[in-house]
């Protein structure tokens, strides 16, 4: 059974900071690669972040040299570190993988304003 679930949402102001962590399941973690994606209301799912399972990243061009992803295959966790946040990054940030499988997670509010 698939299980996603993405925390560490929340509020931050422009040029703040958070960082987002992702708990996958075995069966998910194991398919390979992983992604952060992201989904404003009336637009498509994006993705914003890819790393291998052996470690090699992808930006999207949006958030290139701000965010940062990372994985602990032991812990089965996928991590984004956001950085220098700007408004425009304000979505619902979700972790699966690379090609994305049914199963999606709720999700973690990301909001940043002033």
């Amino acid at each position: 059974q698939v299980q996603l679930v993405e925390s560490g949402g929340g509020l931050a102001q422009p040029g703040g900071s958070l960082r987002l962590s992702c708990a996958a399941s075995g069966s998910v973690f194991n398919f390979g690669a992983m992604g952060w994606y992201r989904q404003v209301p009336g637009k498509q799912r994006e993705l914003v972040a890819r790393i291998s399972s052996g470690g090699m990243t992808g930006y999207g061009d949006s958030v290139k040299g701000r965010f940062t992803i990372t994985r602990d295959n032991a812990k089965h966790t996928v991590y984004l570190q956001m950085n220098s946040l700007k408004p425009e990054d304000t979505a619902v940030y979700y972790c699966n993988s690379i090609p994305s499988i049914p199963g999606w997670g709720q999700g973690t509010q990301v909001t940043v304003s002033s």
